[in-house]
């Protein structure tokens, strides 16, 4: 039995990518936030986090079910996990005041996790 048919590497794909309709879906919430309710100097860094969230979790949706490996779930999980720091960075910071420290690592996370993306392409 190979590891695309084991269950656990199915279920995996398939919390990934429901993950990623979620955050999709959230992020469009997000945007109508930004635009209707949230004070203007936070509003550009909603509108960040939320193209970014959106944008990657219709990727996540995407790829997740054609995954074939372990690498190529631990790229998604990396997109997944740089995703939520950077964005809930950024979102902290609009809402909270913070400063969006992580946002520096989650974007690491998102390169990293593209990149790892293509490698796990390119074997086949």
């Amino acid at each position: 039995m190979n590891s695309l048919s084991t269950p656990s590497f199915v279920v995996y794909r398939r919390y990934l990518a429901a993950i990623g309709s979620l955050m999709a879906g959230l992020s469009v919430a997000m945007c109508a936030y930004a635009f209707h309710a949230a004070a203007p100097a936070a509003s550009a860094r909603l509108l960040q986090a939320a193209v970014f969230a959106f944008l990657h979790g219709l990727a996540l949706t995407a790829l997740a079910p054609l995954a074939q490996r372990p690498t190529s779930l631990l790229a998604l999980a990396m997109l997944l996990l740089g995703v939520l720091l950077f964005g809930g960075s950024l979102l902290a910071a609009a809402l909270l005041g913070l400063t969006p420290a992580l946002a520096p690592l989650g974007g690491g996370l998102v390169i990293s996790g593209w990149l790892l993306h293509a490698y796990d392409r390119l074997r086949g």
